[in-house]
């Protein structure tokens, strides 16, 4: 979704129309999350920018969007650029050092 998003709407209270944006970008994750995920891949990832138009928007996490939708409008902008591409996810597993942790946790009782 690459998408530039009005915060001021004629006849409309600004903080009903944040919600309305806030809403659809929920509901747009929602909606890639739920899809089938292709053999070998572990979940849905996502590639997000927000900013004031597409050039300026920057790089932020997932868990980050909405705050920094709600920066943007309380920064007083008139539309904020969303940009969220979906993308193959694999889950990384974790290094043999934090495995062999139950050695460790043994010689603590021990002492």
């Amino acid at each position: 979704m690459k998408k530039n998003f009005p915060l001021q709407a004629e006849g409309k209270h600004p903080d009903r129309v944040l919600e309305a944006v806030k809403h659809e970008i929920r509901k747009y994750f929602k909606r890639e999350r739920n899809r089938d995920v292709p053999k070998g891949v572990d979940f849905w990832d996502f590639d997000c920018k927000v900013g004031l138009n597409a050039d300026t928007a920057e790089v932020v996490r997932v868990s980050a969007v909405i705050e920094a939708v709600d920066a943007a409008a309380k920064a007083g902008a008139t539309s904020v650029y969303v940009e969220i591409l979906s993308k193959h996810g694999v889950r990384v597993l974790k290094a043999q050092d934090q495995a062999d942790g139950e050695d460790h946790f043994d010689d603590l009782n021990n002492a």
